[in-house]
C-alpha cells in the first residue's frame, strides 16, 4: 500500500498542462487501445491474447481497456532486456545516473496533469490526491538522484600497512510488484532507489490499474535511460510467479496484502533472493484528552478517508479518551457527512470511487458485519449513486464512522481497506497501549497530545514502523517507510533504502608477505 503519502513539495511556476483545470480527459471519455507492456525501449504486445482481462474505470464502471498478461516468453524477454541494460547502467558513475533521473523528474513535472488524470481514470481517486501522488513520485526520483553520487564504501587500516575496503555494488535485475492504490507513485518509489544504486528493474503493476506504470517507463526512456533499464510486464499471479522464480532476478520488492507477501517471500526464498515487503496494516490512532481537538479531528479524517480509505497505513482504529469522546465523535461525524463524493476529475470532489465492484461489495459487507456485532453506524456506510448519469455505474459509497466499537469486533481486527473509521474509547495510557499493540500487524500508529513527554513515551511503546505525533499519513520521501511484524520487511524511501538495493563487498589488501602456517 501505500497510501497517499502527503509530502511537502515545491515546484517551478506551472505552465501549460501543469495548470489545474487544463483538462486532458473526462470521466467516461477514455478508451485505451495501445499496448501496456514495455521492454527494450518500447511498448509491446503479448502472445497471451486469449487470456485478456477487462480493466474497468471505477468512476463509471465501464470497460477502460483489455489487459494482455505476460507469459513465460514475455517475462523472459523483459528480464533479458533488463539484464542487458544493467551491464551498461551499473558501470556509469553516480553523477551520470543522476542526470538521467533528474531529467525523468523534469518530464514528470511537465506532464503532471496528464499523468494525474490517467491515474484518476484508472484508480478512481480524486484529482487533488492524484496530483500529490505524481509530485511524490517526482520528488522520490529527485531525492535518489541526489544520493546516486554519494554511494561509497569504507577504508579500514590494518596492521603492517595492510588495509581493507568495502564497495557498495548493485544487485542486478530487480523486480517491483505494485499495488492498485498508488500505481504511479509505487512504481517510482521502487524504481528510484533501484536505479540510483545501478540496478535495472522489471515492474509488474496490479492488473486492476495497469495504465500509468508504462507512462513512467516511457519517461525514463525519453530521459536517456538505456533500453531495458525499466520495463513493465502486465499480468496477475502467474506473471508475478514467473518473475519471482526467474534465475536472472536478484531481488523482489512487493507492495500489497499479507497473504500475497507471504507467497512472494516463499518463492523468492527458493533462490535466496532478498525481498522488500510493504504489506497491510490495522493501525491505531490514539487521541488523548489534552489534544488540540481541531487537529485531532483533522488527523482522524486524514488517517481514514484518503484515497477512499484504500491506504495500508490508515489509522482505522481510533482510540479516543473517554472524557472527550462525545465532542470528538460529533465533530468527526459532522465533517465526514460533508465530504463531497462524486466525479473524481472534478476539483470539488474529495472522495472518488473505490477501485472495483468486488472491492466495494467487500467494504460494504464489513459495515453490515459491524452492525451485526453491535457497532453503531454514526454516518455513511451505504452505496452512493452520483447525480451525473454517466457515473451511475461507478463504485461509490458514503464514508462511514462506526461507534460503540470493541476490540473483538471484525471491523476492529481485520483490515477493511475502505472509508470506514472505527471509534473506540479508552481510560488510561497503559491500557490503550496494550490494546493498540494487540494486532499481528505493525505498519503505522499515531498519537495526538499536547504533552510532549507523553507523546514520545507512547511512540516508544507503539509496535509500528511508522509513527506520527500530532499528524497522520505524512510521509516525505526523505523518511523511511515500512512496518513491524507482519506488515513487512525492509523500508522504502530515505537513505536506508540504499542498503536494500545494493550489496557490500569487502576487499582485503595485503601489503607484506603471507604469514602461512604451512
Amino acid at each position: 500500500m501505500l497510501l497517499p503519502r502527503l509530502a511537502a513539495f515545491s515546484r517551478r511556476p506551472a505552465a501549460g498542462p501543469l495548470v489545474a483545470g487544463a483538462r486532458f480527459v473526462s470521466s467516461g471519455s477514455v478508451d485505451v487501445r495501445v499496448p501496456l507492456n514495455f521492454w527494450a525501449g518500447k511498448r509491446r504486445t503479448s502472445k497471451e491474447q486469449n487470456n485478456r482481462e477487462n480493466v474497468y474505470e471505477p468512476a463509471t464502471g465501464r470497460v477502460l481497456c483489455h489487459l494482455e498478461p505476460c507469459g513465460p516468453a514475455e517475462v523472459d524477454q523483459a528480464v533479458k532486456a533488463a539484464k542487458s541494460a544493467f551491464g551498461h547502467w551499473s558501470k556509469m558513475s553516480g553523477m551520470e545516473r543522476a542526470r538521467v533521473m533528474i531529467e525523468a523528474a523534469h518530464i514528470i513535472e511537465s506532464r503532471r496533469e496528464e499523468i494525474a488524470e490517467m491515474e484518476v481514470v484508472n484508480n478512481g481517486k480524486s484529482i487533488t490526491e492524484a496530483r500529490l501522488d505524481v509530485d511524490s513520485a517526482r520528488l522520490c526520483i529527485e531525492y535518489y538522484a541526489g544520493l546516486a553520487s554519494t554511494l561509497a564504501g569504507q577504508h579500514v587500516q590494518l596492521p603492517g600497512g595492510s588495509f581493507a575496503y568495502t564497495r557498495r555494488e548493485p544487485l542486478g535485475v530487480c523486480v517491483g510488484i505494485g499495488a492498485w492504490n498508488y500505481p504511479f507513485q509505487i512504481a517510482a518509489w521502487k524504481s528510484a532507489p533501484a536505479l540510483a544504486c545501478g540496478n535495472s528493474m522489471v515492474f509488474k503493476p496490479s492488473p486492476v490499474t495497469p495504465l500509468t506504470a508504462v507512462m513512467l517507463a516511457e519517461i525514463y526512456a525519453k530521459a536517456g535511460a538505456p533500453e531495458g533499464l525499466f520495463n513493465v510486464v502486465q499480468g496477475s499471479q502467474e506473471t508475478g510467479s514467473l518473475l519471482c522464480h526467474h534465475p536472472d532476478v536478484a531481488k523482489v520488492s512487493f507492495t500489497g496484502s499479507v497473504p500475497t507477501g507471504q507467497k512472494i517471500m516463499e518463492m523468492a526464498s527458493k533462490g535466496v533472493k532478498p525481498v522488500t515487503l510493504e504489506l497491510g496494516g490495522k493501525s491505531p490512532l490514539l487521541i488523548f484528552q489534552d489534544s488540540d481537538l481541531e487537529n485531532a479531528v483533522k488527523g482522524a479524517l486524514m488517517a481514514n478517508f484518503l484515497s477512499q480509505g484504500q491506504v495500508c497505513s490508515n489509522g482505522t482504529r481510533v482510540f479516543v479518551q473517554r472524557d472527550i469522546l462525545p465532542g470528538f465523535v460529533e465533530e468527526v461525524v459532522k465533517r465526514t457527512r460533508a465530504i463531497e463524493i462524486g466525479d473524481p476529475l472534478l476539483e470539488s470532489t474529495r472522495m472518488g470511487a473505490l477501485v472495483s465492484r468486488p472491492h466495494l461489495d467487500k467494504v460494504l459487507s464489513f459495515v453490515e458485519q459491524a452492525k451485526k456485532e453491535g457497532a453503531t453506524v454514526l454516518c455513511g456506510g451505504e452505496p452512493f449513486v452520483p447525480s451525473d448519469p454517466k457515473l451511475k455505474g461507478g463504485y461509490y459509497m458514503t464514508p462511514c464512522v462506526l461507534g460503540n466499537c470493541t476490540d473483538e469486533m471484525t471491523c476492529v481486527k481485520e483490515e477493511i481497506f475502505g472509508p470506514v473509521m472505527s471509534v473506540l474509547s479508552f481510560e488510561t495510557e497503559e491500557g490503550v497501549l496494550k490494546r493498540a499493540n494487540d494486532t499481528t500487524m505493525g505498519l503505522a500508529a499515531g498519537v495526538f497530545t499536547r504533552d510532549v513527554r507523553r507523546a514520545h513515551r507512547v511512540v516508544e511503546h507503539l509496535k509500528a514502523g511508522s509513527c506520527f505525533i500530532n499528524n497522520y499519513n505524512i510521509t516525505p520521501v526523505e523518511v523511511p517507510f515500512g512496518g513491524f511484524k507482519m506488515s513487512g520487511i525492509g523500508r522504502e524511501n530515505g537513505q536506508v533504502t540504499i542498503e536494500y538495493y545494493s550489496q557490500l563487498k569487502t576487499v582485503f589488501v595485503e601489503m607484506g608477505d603471507v604469514d602461512s602456517l604451512f
